[in-house]
């Protein structure tokens, strides 16, 4: 295998990692929870929902071929809390996830030497993968935070829980050393 289908293979497994984080965050809210935010300056989930579909859709439909920031994206209605219900909102949610995949599963080892541009600003399509990246993983850090925040005592982790990592990294070292 060559490093660029490495690559590829790793990011998609990565970038599914970061969808599965917050599939899993969106499910243990009520959808009272998803439109709560700490203050007027910060975003609810449910808006940083709307944004994180905004983008991909934006930045992943014609990804090879045309500007990241398509002339049809309103990116300061992204930051307007008009998804009313949790299914729209898990539904603008699958859309953006569904639209980013799918383009990124269609990348070639020869697209990774291309370049795209967004903003107009040309950028290697490896930087473009790995702006998103921390762009997406950012954003569902911030969803995790702030359903943590809302759920107190009622959060299920994510990962390993509170007292269980040297269980967890022994049963981790038996799973891999036999």
């Amino acid at each position: 295998m060559t490093i660029a289908q490495t690559y590829l293979q790793v990011v998609q497994k990565r970038f599914q990692s970061v969808k599965e984080l917050g599939d899993k965050t969106l499910a243990q809210m009520e959808e009272a929870q998803l439109h709560w935010a700490y203050n007027e300056e910060s975003n609810s989930i449910a808006v940083i929902v709307k944004h994180v579909s905004g983008n991909m859709i934006s930045r992943w439909t014609d990804f090879l071929t045309t500007d990241g920031e398509k002339p049809t994206r309103n990116r300061d209605d992204e930051f307007e809390d008009s998804l009313h219900t949790k299914e729209a909102i898990i539904s603008a949610w699958d859309k953006g996830w569904q639209v980013f995949l799918e383009a990124l599963a269609s990348l070639t080892e020869s697209d990774l030497q291309g370049h795209v541009t967004i903003r107009g600003e040309r950028l290697a399509v490896i930087d473009a993968i790995e702006r998103q990246m921390a762009h997406y993983a950012q954003h569902v850090g911030q969803i995790i935070y702030i359903a943590k925040l809302v759920k107190g005592s009622d959060w299920q982790t994510l990962s390993i829980p509170k007292g269980q990592s040297q269980a967890f990294t022994e049963a981790m070292l038996d799973k891999h050393q036999r």
